[in-house]
């Protein structure tokens, strides 16, 4: 099956494994994948991640984190920026999530990094997804 969107399906997967309590989440490794996961990690939205080796494939494994055991921390998750139509946006246009509540995650010249350390840094780019 050839996909189309893994970004969206990455998001997907976190989004289910939440509604559902898992405690963690495997998804396909890529470095794009890995560089989402570090943002949402020191942005405090999961525990951490790992990578492993599972049917000789690299597979990235998300810890969820949770403020009581059946309230995710992660509420809602959406992929701003598709492959049909692409979002970009400059450092004065970044949109807030939930008034500061959530964060967006934007790639820039200078990497992935949370919308407001790209409004700070003064960069524009392309906006990935929303996470609140």
């Amino acid at each position: 099956m050839v996909m189309t969107d893994p970004i969206a399906d990455m998001l997907t997967r976190l989004r289910n494994a939440t509604m559902i309590y898992n405690k963690t989440c495997d998804v396909p490794f890529s470095n794009f994948k890995k560089a989402i996961a570090n943002v949402l990690k020191q942005e405090g939205f999961i525990l951490g991640y790992d990578i492993r080796l599972v049917n000789n494939r690299k597979m990235l494994r998300f810890y969820l984190k949770y403020a009581t055991e059946k309230d995710p921390i992660i509420k809602g998750i959406r992929r701003e920026s598709k492959p049909g139509r692409r979002k970009y946006v400059g450092h004065n246009e970044i949109p807030y999530v939930y008034d500061g509540l959530g964060v967006n995650i934007l790639s820039t010249s200078k990497g992935l990094m949370t919308g407001l350390e790209a409004k700070k840094r003064k960069l524009g780019g392309e906006l990935i997804c929303s996470v609140w």
